[in-house]
């Protein structure tokens, strides 16, 4: 085991226990899962310092030679496609438009992963400037991150005065003709009472906003389970200006469940990761900036690839440990469970 810089967990160098895996070619775990939609964190450098992910000082910096690189994250798209059943793919950081390469990354994975959906979350700021190489590049679908439309209140939540830089991205994309375009919304006690204000502003603008109940990945661990805003909450809060109803997920394996917004056709989404999991469907695998698979985003467990990848592995043997580090992913978060602990990496590092 070789420690990571950043007060990170153990990587684990060698390949991880597979006894009992059955011989098929996906991401299977011991608890009959496969995983097909990979996140992929291209940094862990942000340009907000959102309370419930970043430090106000923000997360050290990984030396550049640490990071994977375009070729190689391109290379690792093209294994998860082409040899484990991987179909869709999220580039995701800390913010991933502060990776000068990062339409190289897109041109180089749609390349390598014919059929697959390219998406990348954001917090949209200078995004203005890049969508359309983006969008030449290959990427299919876009998420961006936004808990108010207060200025002040979106001031205080990320520590920096950026909400019209943010608003000058959603309104570019909204012009290049991205549909749906998804906005992301932590749901927090601070959040609350704008959430409202939000939902109105996502109507009429025709954006699909998501809230997503808040998980104990902050990096000043202010997160208490006894004090956090739960699905059920935010429906009764939203209910003097909206009616919610027919709740309902398309995909089982999606996270969000959709609401009707005062019978449609405008819609929610609310994923309750907290107090109504959806851990026993959960089909996802993990990439860190520095390249270690990780399983699940409470398990410190990380397996390296990127050892592999430039000690001339070829590409059946990185398939293989990857395989491996998947096969031993935990049955769940268990953030119910007394004893619980976070995990040591923030949301920040892993990705979201």
């Amino acid at each position: 085991m070789t420690t990571i810089g950043l007060g990170m967990p153990a990587a684990r160098r060698a390949a991880p226990d597979t006894a009992g895996r059955p011989d098929v070619a996906g991401l299977l775990d011991r608890h009959g899962r496969v995983a097909r939609d990979l996140r992929i964190s291209l940094t862990s450098a942000c340009s907000l310092r959102c309370t419930y992910c970043m430090p106000a000082e923000g997360l050290p910096v990984v030396p550049r030679d640490e990071l994977l690189t375009a070729e190689e994250i391109a290379r690792l798209v093209q294994i998860g496609v082409r040899d484990l059943g991987v179909h869709d793919i999220r580039f995701t950081g800390g913010e991933p438009l502060l990776r000068p390469d990062l339409a190289e990354i897109v041109e180089r994975s749609a390349r390598v992963a014919a059929g697959a959906s390219l998406a990348l979350t954001t917090n949209g700021i200078g995004l203005e400037k890049r969508i359309e190489a983006l969008l030449a590049a290959g990427l299919t679908r876009l998420n961006i991150s936004l808990d108010t439309v207060d200025r002040d209140h979106f001031a205080r939540l990320t520590r920096r005065d950026r909400l019209p830089a943010v608003m000058r991205g959603i309104d570019a994309a909204r012009r290049a003709g991205i549909a749906p375009l998804k906005i992301n919304a932590v749901l927090m006690r601070d959040t609350l009472e704008g959430a409202a204000d939000l939902v109105a502003w996502a109507i009429e603008h025709g954006v699909e906003l998501r809230f997503i109940e808040q998980m104990p990945l902050d990096a000043d661990e202010a997160w208490v389970r006894d004090n956090m805003v739960e699905a059920a909450e935010l429906v009764a809060a939203l209910a003097p200006r909206f009616a919610l109803s027919h709740p309902h997920r398309d995909d089982p394996h999606a996270p969000a469940e959709t609401w009707l917004v005062d019978g449609g056709p405008h819609s929610i989404g609310i994923i309750a990761s907290v107090t109504r999991s959806f851990c026993a469907a959960c089909d996802r695998t993990r990439l860190t900036a520095e390249g270690t698979v990780r399983s699940c985003l409470f398990g410190d467990d990380e397996t390296d690839l990127r050892g592999l990848l430039r000690g001339g592995a070829d590409d059946a043997a990185i398939a293989d440990r990857w395989r491996a580090a998947m096969w031993n992913k935990q049955a769940g978060h268990g953030m119910s469970l007394e004893g619980f602990r976070r995990p040591a990496r923030t949301m920040g590092a892993i990705g979201g």
